[in-house]
């Protein structure tokens, strides 16, 4: 299993680790004993990197691993780095979503999160989105006291663009970005990736599978129409998907071809990148994550990594990743 630091001086972790939102049945149907059955998977394989948020089923995720590290009480520690996030909440008025990055919202957020996942401190702690009301500087300056009061070992930013890192690095060493990259998504080819790798920080890559696009079992229409997120997201609706899994057939005929899972390579070519990368694809199933963690462990030769591209070119994909709605808090940089 292929390990790196998370961030600059940080712990070296998997560079694969495990995307919790699956956890809480975003992507469909899921139980507590399938979820604990993934993280022993885990352990089994080396990776002890996991990703959850507390607005995954409403702190369900992480309430989902919390009861996976009792069995781990009094007997030195949980075996994972574990990473967390806060800054998304709801207009109490309203019920809207909106971002909240404040010092106290952040810290009364992250001791809910501590609560269910019954740690002192977590490993790494995220602002999930930017608040556009508070400069990123002082925001930076509130994450910095968690470090200092102990209830977090580093903090990252989730969808920020690389100019947001470079100014929040000059205040203090910010660990890791979190972004969507993938072979369907290449945003961060302009400025993160390059920014990550200046300033030592981890860029960690969610959905590096594109949402199952970059597999041998593609979603369906109704696999489609049963995930909250999946059937009001652009790339899987209106005639999208089946565009999609048609543009994407020729990494599946590679895949085939080279005798690997077609998820094996999209792992293998985002973990390529860079020495700054990681990866944290969702799964509910451990014989799916063995053959994520396969890509984990294999060098792709140069040969191999050209066709892939050659294949999946630059803006293959049909329609934008996000809904007009799911586009509100990510950072515009492209």
């Amino acid at each position: 299993m292929l390990r790196r630091a998370l961030g600059q001086g940080g712990p070296e972790v998997s560079a694969l680790g495990i995307g919790a939102m699956s956890f809480a049945g975003f992507y469909g149907a899921v139980s507590e004993d399938e979820s604990h059955a993934v993280l022993d998977a885990a352990l089994d394989a080396g990776v002890d990197h996991i990703d959850t948020s507390n607005v995954y089923g409403m702190g369900k995720s992480e309430e989902i691993i919390g009861s996976f590290l009792k069995r781990y009480a009094g007997k030195g520690g949980t075996p994972f780095r574990i990473a967390t996030k806060a800054g998304i909440t709801r207009d109490p008025d309203t019920g809207a979503r909106i971002f909240d990055n404040t010092a106290a919202h952040l810290e009364a957020e992250l001791d809910k999160s501590l609560q269910r996942l019954g740690l002192e401190r977590v490993d790494l702690f995220y602002v999930h989105r930017r608040d556009p009301r508070i400069e990123i500087e002082e925001v930076t300056e509130s994450l910095a006291a968690l470090i200092r009061k102990g209830k977090i070992a580093s903090f990252g930013y989730s969808e920020i663009a690389p100019t947001s890192l470079r100014r929040a690095a000059a205040v203090h060493p910010v660990a890791a970005v979190q972004s969507e990259y993938s072979l369907q998504t290449r945003l961060p080819e302009m400025g993160l990736l390059q920014a990550c790798e200046e300033l030592g920080t981890a860029l960690v890559a969610f959905s590096p599978v594109g949402r199952a696009l970059l597999s041998d079992t593609p979603p369906t229409p109704e696999r489609v129409a049963a995930a909250a997120f999946l059937k009001v997201n652009p790339r899987f609706i209106g005639g999208n998907l089946e565009r999609n899994i048609a543009a994407s057939q020729g990494l599946r005929d590679l895949a085939a071809e080279a005798g690997y899972a077609t998820a094996t390579l999209a792992i293998a070519w985002v973990l390529s990148q860079g020495r700054t990368v990681h990866a944290i694809p969702g799964t509910r199933s451990p014989g799916h994550l063995h053959e994520l963690v396969r890509g984990a462990s294999m060098m792709l030769g140069d040969d191999l990594k050209a066709e892939i591209e050659r294949r999946l070119p630059l803006g293959w994909a049909h329609g934008s990743r996000y809904s007009a709605e799911q586009w509100i808090g990510p950072e515009s940089y492209g």
